[in-house]
């Protein structure tokens, strides 16, 4: 997967299209990651003790990778990710679009 937990993403599909986030988590075998503040779902929970109340919470769920973009750091556009083996081995993440590491 090429997202990773903490990148700068852009939803490009869905209610949430046009917004940028955070990363929060990255779901690899179900192809998922969880942005902060978006794609928010509403939790009723119950009342644990007599006399407390119930409440209603909003919880960030997971969405499908393939329905964000990564936003480059040095262009700030969002970009697909390429990879580049420097002559050390070293593996590393390349925006599509300036060249620059990811």
């Amino acid at each position: 997967m090429k997202i990773k937990k903490d990148d700068n993403v852009v939803v490009i599909t869905g209610k949430d299209r046009g917004k940028t986030g955070k990363v929060l988590q990255v779901l690899p075998r179900a192809e998922k990651v969880v942005v902060q503040a978006l794609n928010m779902r509403t939790l009723h929970r119950r009342p644990r003790r007599q006399g407390e109340k119930g409440q209603t919470l909003s919880k960030e769920s997971p969405l499908a990778a393939s329905n964000v973009m990564l936003v480059c750091g040095k262009c700030a556009r969002p970009t697909r990710v390429g990879y580049r083996v420097d002559e050390s081995g070293k593996k590393s993440r390349i925006c599509k679009r300036c060249g620059t590491i990811a």
